[in-house]
């Protein structure tokens, strides 16, 4: 039986324990092609042109195409029906989410919210895809979102971007509206997913 030299093993187990250490999904081997955005109107691009939409800027920034299927107002219960139209047939690699937003604006119960975005999850994971989540969090309005997208991230080994429009609401130069961003807070919300994406292009 062929051993491999303590020199070689050693530092894959050192980066391997870290890795579980910080709490990080483990590692996986990616299948499909495409990288889609898929979510409500913070991933369609409301209050920027379509141009300057967070996944138009996020395939400048990687230089390869980027899908956006986001959906204003869409719900996590919508999202899951069109979720193999809009995803799933479209050979997926990362999957980019912004979901939950209309659902605590809606009143919708998080634990039907949460069990929904838990089936996307699972339904893209299950095609070899890595999955980061854009986490919402809305002050004196949150009801326990935020709780329950680390929550999420944590059971399903999923990438987490906390609080995405974190340092953009309540910035003028950053939003169109109290809760849509411009061109420039839409590049923001761009940093934030291609630095948690960029180790798996």
């Amino acid at each position: 039986m062929h051993t491999f030299p303590l020199r070689t093993i050693l530092p894959l187990l050192l980066a391997y324990l870290l890795l579980a250490a910080c709490g990080g999904p483990a590692p996986v081997t990616l299948h499909g092609e495409n990288i889609i955005c898929f979510g409500d109107s913070l991933t369609f691009g409301t209050g920027a042109t379509r141009d300057k939409s967070y996944p138009a800027q996020l395939a400048e920034m990687i230089g390869q195409p980027v899908i956006n299927s986001g959906i204003p107002g869409d719900t996590t219960d919508r999202a899951l029906q069109r979720l193999e139209r809009d995803v799933l047939s479209k050979s997926p690699r990362i999957v980019l989410i912004t979901l939950g937003g209309n659902d605590l604006k809606n009143g919708v119960d998080k634990k039907t919210a949460f069990k929904n975005l838990k089936d996307i999850v699972a339904a893209i994971q299950a095609r070899d895809a890595l999955v980061v989540i854009g986490g919402i969090k809305l002050l004196f309005w949150d009801r326990g979102y935020e709780e329950e997208y680390n929550k999420l991230a944590e059971e399903t080994g999923s990438l987490m971007v906390p609080d995405i429009l974190g340092g953009l609401m309540g910035n003028e130069e950053l939003m169109h509206d109290t809760i849509h961003p411009n061109a420039a807070g839409y590049k923001i919300m761009a940093q934030k997913f291609y630095k948690a994406i960029a180790p798996y292009l």
